[in-house]
């Protein structure tokens, strides 16, 4: 078999791959795809990192493919659909970065605590003055965590070494689960008003987009200091700039921003202010850890053997296939729906098949629902394998069922998320085969297509609902492609899903939560 490396991929972590006699492994230099396609129909595996595109063009020609290694995370650079059109394994090494970015984190905030990167530079020019550089002590300070997943664990576990008292906010972790990494729980306002330093450790998602922002900053401590080796565009720039020109913010470290590269922003003018080059994984362990990672997990996929950090769904038999694989969409959209819907920390996903699927191997179903669940929720890689194990991770139990009853329905899957705050049921199935379709909320019967920008409104059944609703949408120029309206008694409550062409403005939701009639509104994007 045939390994094409690419990338300057770290020598010394592909030993995994060299000490097997039965693999070849080529070294690439840069190719343009027309390189590329002329010579990847050799090739049993391939690994790269951030430069090769592996793009639909070339994977028609890796007739022989069976793996493709991403030595990091992210795997914006190869066409995962197409690969996993094509059968091939698409794999990545989301753990080996943990450490340098945890590492990053601690550096930047004993930097932000003695004012190293200025001192030094002041240094350079030929001063020696200690007292415009005097520093605070990290001992007894307030760390407030903000997402306590992989990196935020990490995090945590060498700031208890440095004494500090550390508090965290993540919706979607136990308790039992934080204590365990000796954090306390406690709400975001309250993270605000007590922390002395925050460090952001979150994914880029529509819910986390400028998280702290100016009415976030308005809530802090006075004096607390301002980290971010996660994700650009987390932090408002232009609300951190406002709140440390006022003394709110005493001094702010960032890894990231939300365009890159950036070399031009206002926050350079400020004294008070560190920024790195998105160095989070920039180390020669992590290049090293992230290459032996991916290398080994290119020999167990080319062996047949279990591959823990699968980006697309692994291989299953082609019976079982033929069955599942039109409701591993469906139920991924669905986790995706629940989780945008339900409120708190959730402790509980219980999963129930009914109809034909009551008598078919679900459990991939099921995963995938659970990775619709955990995309929208965590920073790190979801994948069909490691999706159970994450879930289990954050202490969240999963109940799969599949009723003896028959239903309304050839087949529905019926998903019910348990939270310390809600209980939100919702069901779905798929029509002539091919067409996924919402069928039931709490209760509430709907016929909505689950895909694109939806509007979850629910109201008491009442006359000047809707309209009202349109109008405020219309009046920013949303279209509406579509409706739906779910009620149990006239008079009653009722669930309103209107699907829309863009993701409504948050003062428009504001606007529409006014209503009289209206209990709530949800921007949900699948």
């Amino acid at each position: 078999m045939k390994v094409l490396v690419m990338d300057n991929v770290e020598e010394e972590g592909l030993q995994a791959l060299r000490r097997e006699p039965d693999i070849q492994v080529d070294i690439g230099s840069k190719m343009t795809e027309d390189e590329l396609v002329e010579i990847i129909g050799d090739y049993d595996g391939m690994i790269v990192r951030s430069a090769t595109k592996v793009t639909a063009r070339v994977l028609e020609h890796a007739t022989k493919m069976k793996v493709i290694g991403r030595a990091g995370v992210g795997v914006d650079n190869i066409d995962v659909a197409a690969a996993t059109a094509r059968g091939i394994l698409v794999v990545n090494a989301p753990g080996g970065n943990t450490i340098a970015v945890a590492e990053l984190t601690m550096a930047m905030m004993q930097s932000l605590a003695r004012n190293i990167p200025q001192a030094n530079a002041s240094l350079r020019t030929g001063k020696w003055d200690k007292k415009a550089y005097k520093g605070v002590e990290l001992r007894d300070k307030v760390l407030g965590i903000i997402g306590l997943g992989r990196i935020g664990s990490a995090v945590a576990k060498r700031a208890q070494g440095m004494e500090m008292q550390i508090v965290a906010y993540d919706p979607y972790i136990t308790e039992e689960k934080a204590e365990m990494h000796g954090v306390e729980l406690i709400p975001l306002e309250e993270l605000y008003k007590t922390a002395d330093f925050i460090t952001v450790h979150l994914p880029l998602t529509k819910e986390s987009k400028n998280m702290l922002g100016k009415e976030a900053f308005a809530m802090m401590k006075p004096g607390v200091r301002i980290v971010n080796c996660a994700r650009g565009g987390v932090i408002d720039e232009a609300a951190l700039y406002e709140a440390m020109t006022s003394g709110i913010v005493a001094g702010a470290a960032l890894d990231v921003f939300e365009k890159e590269p950036n070399t031009e922003t206002p926050l350079f003018e400020l004294n008070n202010f560190i920024a790195t080059p998105h160095l989070g994984a920039s180390t020669q362990e992590a290049q090293l850890c992230v290459a032996v990672d991916v290398a080994e997990e290119v020999v167990a996929a080319l062996r047949g053997d279990f591959v823990k950090n699968a980006v697309n769904i692994p291989s299953l038999g082609p019976k079982i296939m033929a069955v599942v694989k039109p409701f591993l969409s469906l139920a991924e959209k669905m986790g995706k729906f629940t989780a945008q819907l339900i409120n708190g920390r959730v402790n509980k996903i219980e999963v129930t098949y009914s109809g034909d699927l009551a008598n078919q191997e679900v459990a991939p179903i099921t995963t995938a629902l659970l990775k619709g669940f955990l995309d929208t929720v965590l920073q790190e890689m979801v994948n069909y394998v490691n999706a159970p194990l994450l879930t289990r991770n954050r202490g969240i139990t999963v109940v799969q069922k599949q009723a003896e009853t028959e239903g309304d329905y050839a087949n529905l899957i019926s998903v019910q998320m348990i939270s310390d705050k809600d209980d939100i049921s919702v069901e779905g199935t798929i029509f002539r085969g091919h067409d996924p379709r919402i069928v039931s909320i709490n209760g509430y019967h709907v016929d909505a297509v689950p895909e694109g920008h939806i509007l979850y409104v629910p109201h008491i059944d009442k006359p000047r609902i809707i309209g009202p609703v349109g109008n405020l949408i219309g009046a920013q120029n949303i279209n509406i492609s579509a409706m739906q309206v779910g009620r149990k008694v006239v008079g009653g409550k009722a669930v309103m899903l209107l699907s829309v062409d863009c993701l409504v403005p948050d003062e428009t939701l504001a606007e529409i939560a006014k209503l009289d009639g209206v209990m709530g509104v949800k921007n949900v994007s699948i």
